[in-house]
């Protein structure tokens, strides 16, 4: 046993000399070098006995590098949080980790350390960066797109703006502005047409991350792609803040606040204390913080809530492991899912999607997310609903955060209860994130309301998969031929013609207006409007086909007077009904 170790083990083994620093985690290699490269550096500081980890996606996991101090003894660590913006992570799914490894060693202690913040080490490094990209030009000719990793906690977003305003000031650049990769706006490319608008023609797009990864790289592939979109800027990406001698004595600078005691959490601005606008649902709720795929304890079913040293608290995270949330994908369109919906998926292990759902989401995946089809195809090929729950139990009993991405809103027409029904029987959490769904989306974006102040009161949405006399069905046609009010017809493309007989035979009048609404939300979209007695044989003889959407009364009349709906986005995915 070396000297050194004896030093450790010895007398100072049970002080807070013992440093853990806690990564997230990433898929890149490149990533995980960098951050083994910097533990190093730390070690080699001589500030005692120093260990690092990851909560997921990256080996070695945080439950092997505090079971390696506390095999040598130490009892009470220093734990650091390698995080730039103390959203989820630092203030939910580190701590709840670090809970676990005092279950696991009886009698372990520790104080954790404020995450890293915007600080001037920082700014120096990130200035240093962007000088590198300019490689000699003229500051005040550059402007400089700040690009952070995003999340859903605003105090967290609010603070790569507040590093963009520190790094404009006294530094000479022409402007500094902030932006996202993920989960928050603006984007990269609306950053960069922002500036493009102001009259920036040299650009450094600097990313506020600390090591390789996807969405760094995402980044990159992003700027080049604007950049090639517009070839009178000069468009550069600086290098990550990586493994160098500001961050290290950050870190250093941080482990000497943590064992003098003098840790100040900022929590004036913390969604799950404060009532901030748009977030109040935030305020107390209680945090689940998701568990590491690596560490024995993965998918156990429980979480532990008591505050670590430090008075930090838990915050919430996407989705725990071993956990399905059934999510509502939205009408079609890639940018109407939910903001809780993306970040679900931004989470996922595994992502079980229909053929209904946004399919231009799948590819902003991560990569390796298992994906699993479960189409069901008109007249077509058809994954079983029973194929399905048990997809959805297997994944989430191994350990995986499993996301059932469904078109729509899941409960209508979804069949989302049914797997909603089918993971609580075994035994598996379950989270439902309700859609927009295409009953009322659908005629919006044909400039059509279902409701009008003098027109609809009221409006029924009601499935079309089957036909009007057929024994299965539920629906009372006669009822809702006397109703005055909007009705929206589903999965109704081969049924509009008797559907509208019968609303005839029970006196709905002949020319009550009706708008068929195909492929609602893509630059293909189109739209036909037909009296009710002759729907059926307009809808046939301009070959309206699923998926469509037909809306029943007064209020279509309104669509010449109500102006043009927005246009969908070229690239975007057509509206769809819950299939």
């Amino acid at each position: 046993m070396s000297e050194r170790t004896d030093r450790m083990v010895g007398p100072g083994a049970g002080g807070a000399g013992a440093l853990v620093i806690v990564g997230h985690g990433t898929r890149s290699a490149a990533g995980v070098a960098q951050f083994a490269a910097l533990v190093e550096r730390i070690r080699r500081a001589g500030v005692g006995d120093v260990e690092g980890g990851f909560i997921e996606l990256s080996r070695p996991p945080l439950t092997d590098a505090v079971g390696a101090l506390a095999a040598r003894g130490h009892r009470s660590l220093v734990a650091l949080p390698l995080v730039l913006t103390a959203a989820g992570h630092g203030k939910g799914d580190i701590p709840a980790a670090l809970a676990r490894e005092q279950q696991r060693h009886p009698g372990l202690r520790y104080a954790y350390g404020r995450p890293l913040g915007p600080h001037p080490l920082l700014h120096t490094a990130l200035e240093e960066r962007i000088d590198a990209a300019l490689a000699g030009d003229d500051r005040a000719g550059t402007w400089v797109a700040l690009i952070g990793r995003g999340s859903t906690d605003p105090d967290a977003n609010a603070e790569v703006a507040k590093v963009a305003r520190l790094l404009w000031e006294g530094r000479g650049y022409a402007g500094v502005e902030p932006g996202f990769i993920s989960l928050a706006e603006p984007s990269v490319p609306d950053v960069l047409d922002r500036l493009r608008r102001l009259g920036a023609r040299r650009i450094v797009v600097a990313p506020y991350f600390l090591f390789a990864g996807v969405l760094p790289d995402r980044i990159v592939a992003q700027s080049r792609a604007y950049a090639a979109a517009h070839p009178e800027l000069d468009v550069r990406v600086a290098d990550l803040i990586g493994d160098c001698d500001a961050l290290a004595d950050l870190i250093l600078e941080r482990h000497a606040e943590a064992v003098r005691g003098d840790i100040r959490m900022n929590c004036d601005t913390c969604a799950y204390r404060v009532l901030m606008p748009g977030f109040a649902d935030k305020v107390g709720r209680p945090q689940t913080p998701h568990d590491h795929p690596d560490d024995p304890a993965g998918g156990h079913g429980h979480h532990h809530h008591a505050h670590p040293v430090g008075g930090h608290h838990h915050h919430e995270p996407p989705l725990p492991a071993g956990h399905v949330a059934v999510v509502g994908g939205g009408p079609g369109p890639d940018d109407l899912i939910t903001v809780r919906g993306r970040a679900l998926l931004d989470a996922a292990d595994v992502v079980v999607v229909d053929r209904l759902a946004p399919q231009g989401l799948l590819a902003a995946l991560r990569p390796g997310v298992i994906v699993v089809d479960a189409a069901k195809v008109p007249r077509g090929p058809s994954v079983g609903q029973d194929a399905i729950n048990a997809a959805l139990v297997t994944h989430a009993r191994a350990g995986r955060r499993v996301v059932r991405l469904k078109g729509g809103d899941p409960y209508v027409f979804g069949r989302g209860h049914e797997e909603v029904q089918a993971c609580t029987a075994a035994g598996v959490p379950v989270t439902v994130v309700p859609g927009v769904s295409s009953a009322t989306a659908a005629a919006a974006l044909a400039g059509v309301p279902v409701t009008h102040r003098g027109v609809a009161h009221e409006f029924t949405v009601v499935s079309g998969h089957l036909p009007p006399g057929h024994p299965d069905s539920l629906v009372d046609w006669a009822a809702l031929a006397r109703a005055r009010g909007t009705l929206v017809l589903l999965m109704a493309v081969d049924t509009v013609d008797a559907i509208a007989a019968v609303l005839l035979a029970h006196g709905r009048a002949p020319d009550t207006p009706v708008l068929a609404v195909q492929d609602a939300g893509l630059p293909g979209q189109r739209s036909l409007a037909a009296r009710l007695d002759e729907i059926g044989a307009v809808a046939g003889g301009s070959g309206v086909g699923p998926p469509a959407v037909f809306v029943v009364g007064p209020v279509v009349a309104l669509t010449d007077t109500s102006g043009p709906p927005a246009a969908p986005r070229e690239g975007q995915r057509s509206a769809r009904a819950s299939a």
